[in-house]
């Protein structure tokens, strides 16, 4: 299979896919987790764990929070309500065009999955001069 298409995804490909995006510049958030961003717009980054994002059994503040942008409402409706999808939100979240998912998930998705979020990702927060161009090179 091409580019890993079929091999289960794993964290160290967030940080590969999201850095090999054109125009991408890693900066240090919180705590020094990367916040990868085009443009200086985030489209990935690592979170601290915070008061929304909890364990349902322990109550304990997930601490393996990553988040990613989605280009629309309906993209980050998608992603949530698919109950098989290891993508959620909290309410910390509403209105904000993102998703979350646990790094001990990312394996549920495929790196072809992963690297597709991450894609999308960037493409909603690039200009529109360089998301075409990057299409059009494809």
């Amino acid at each position: 299979m091409a580019d890993g298409e079929g091999l289960a995804a794993r964290v160290e490909d967030v940080h590969e896919i999201a850095a090999g995006m054109p125009h991408v510049t890693v900066e240090n958030g919180t705590g020094d987790n990367p916040v990868y961003q085009v443009g200086r717009k985030s489209f990935v980054f690592f979170r601290n764990p915070r008061p929304d994002a909890v364990d349902a059994v322990t109550g304990e503040r997930l601490t393996d929070v990553i988040v990613f942008w989605v280009p629309t409402e309906a993209d980050k409706q998608a992603l949530v309500q698919d109950e098989g999808s290891p993508f959620f939100t909290t309410a910390h979240f509403n209105g904000h065009l993102s998703v979350l998912v646990r790094a001990s998930r990312i394996g549920e998705l495929s790196r072809a999955e992963l690297a597709e979020v991450i894609q999308d990702a960037w493409l909603s927060q690039a200009s529109a001069r360089r998301a075409a161009t990057w299409l059009a090179c494809r």
